[in-house]
């Protein structure tokens, strides 16, 4: 019983230190006075957090906790509701129980409830709600449990292992038809191309790109073309999408706020009427990723999702499918817990989309970025084709007061908008459509341009497309 009443003692409230902090004193002054009354009260006084330490010391109890979140993928900026389940397992009824929820900080305040003398066998029921605002995965509990005796002088605490997982996804805009690969180019999902292979000189080629495995060279089209020139075999298709997500954190004007939602006295700009605007451009670089992503999923893809962090991929339980690219559930997971990434360039993340893209379009969601940046994806990907970039113009996002946490002086705000006007005008005249971004448009509006931009690419460049 040592080891517990030790405990106990140094778990004091702030009444059960002052009751000592009296009793100290009245029994210095009766011994210094020669007051036996004093003495006895002061005997009495500090009796008193003993017994009740000794009774918080010897509470035995069993406690099972269960928890229901609803729903446990939750998209940003609503909220989620959670049943807590306590069950009294142990014979006897429990005493004074004060159970509070441990929570991170990014999803509100800690949750607290009171519990008294819950029958054996019994079960209490409370309901708290947690806010999604911040994207991310997240772990409900543990249940912290403080036992109080009756004077409130002793608290005894101890907090349980359980918990329960919380998953934040980044929100899926309603997108309209069309788009990037929003004509039927080659054909739609399920749809088969059939290339016809009755003879050398009736291979179906194209002209060589770089990357291309060298065994497929066509050597009498490159003869007779003076080009070098690939044939393109028979074989079951499906459209291919790409995504290029530029999440490098340089690129980016980030919101550090620990806190729910943005930071405490700022409010992230955003389109008008939007409740939950992303509080960076990151954020909406990824709310963008994952709506055009699971549209073009939707509409049959094999959506294959690069960022300057690496390739995002199925579970690990999912290896076989890997091939078959991300469906809509999968991507808003992967996403969910998506963060800056760390690097200054784009050159592996372009040479990994070069294997990843196929034949399919690619969409480039892209931060800050300069011409120096985009040579190697220019390179690579260039000339007439249903490829789209998205330029965030990171500016719009920045806070009015230069000297702010994401403040931006007027020379650098110049640099970064003709930094801007420079990459877009290199994506153009390599043949892809660019549409510009800011804080005030939505991810429909940018859908919407991309749509008008590219609706005669697919003809032009006999594309492959995903149907609308």
């Amino acid at each position: 019983m040592g080891g517990p009443l030790r405990t106990a003692l140094t778990s004091l409230t702030l009444r059960g230190r002052c009751l000592v902090a009296a009793g100290v004193t009245l029994l210095g002054l009766g011994a210094l006075l020669g007051e036996r009354p004093l003495v006895q009260i002061a005997v009495f006084v500090l009796a008193l957090p003993v017994l009740s330490a000794l009774s918080v010391a010897r509470q035995r109890f069993r406690v099972g906790v269960r928890r229901t979140v609803s729903p446990a993928r939750v998209p940003r900026g609503q909220d989620a509701e959670v049943l807590l389940e306590v069950t009294n397992a142990d014979r006897r009824a429990g005493r004074l129980w004060l159970l509070s929820e441990q929570l991170p900080a990014e999803l509100g305040h800690t949750p607290s409830f009171v519990v008294e003398r819950l029958p054996a066998g019994g079960t209490a029921a409370m309901r708290y709600r947690v806010s999604g605002a911040r994207r991310g995965r997240f772990r409900l509990g543990p249940l912290r449990l403080r036992l109080v005796d009756p004077f409130g002088l002793v608290q005894r605490t101890t907090s349980g292992t359980d918990g329960a997982p919380l998953v934040v996804v980044p929100r899926v805009r309603p997108l309209g038809p069309g788009g990037p690969a929003g004509g039927h180019g080659g054909g739609g999902a399920g749809v088969r191309r059939s290339i016809a292979v009755h003879g050398e000189d009736d291979v179906s080629t194209r002209q060589y790109r770089h990357g291309d495995d060298l065994r497929k060279v066509h050597w009498r089209a490159t003869a007779r073309t003076g080009e070098l020139m690939v044939r393109l075999e028979e074989r079951p298709w499906r459209a291919q999408a790409a995504l290029l997500l530029d999440t490098r954190a340089g690129a980016h004007l980030l919101t550090r706020a620990a806190g729910p939602g943005p930071a405490a006295g700022s409010t992230p700009p955003g389109p008008a009427g939007d409740p939950a605007p992303p509080q960076d451009s990151l954020e909406w670089l990824v709310e963008a990723a994952a709506s055009i992503g699971s549209t073009m999923a939707g509409r049959g893809a094999v959506l294959r999702v690069v960022t300057t962090g690496g390739e995002l991929t199925p579970a690990p339980g999912a290896a076989a499918r890997a091939s078959a690219g991300l469906g809509t559930p999968e991507l808003l997971d992967r996403l969910a817990a998506l963060g800056p990434s760390r690097g200054h360039g784009l050159g592996h993340a372009v040479q990994s989309l070069h294997r990843a893209a196929g034949e399919g379009p690619v969409v480039a969601l892209l931060g800050a970025v300069g011409p120096d940046d985009l040579t190697e994806l220019v390179s690579l990907r260039s000339g007439p084709s249903t490829d789209v970039a998205v330029l965030l113009d990171v500016t719009s996002w920045a806070d009015p007061a230069p000297r702010s946490r994401r403040g931006l002086s007027a020379t650098a705000r110049a640099a970064l908008t003709a930094q801007l006007e420079q990459s877009a005008a290199l994506l153009r005249g390599a043949g892809w459509q660019v549409v510009v971004a800011d804080a005030s448009r939505t991810v429909e509006a940018v859908w919407a341009d991309l749509a008008l931009a590219g609706s005669g690419a697919g003809s032009r460049s006999g594309g492959v497309g995903v149907p609308a």
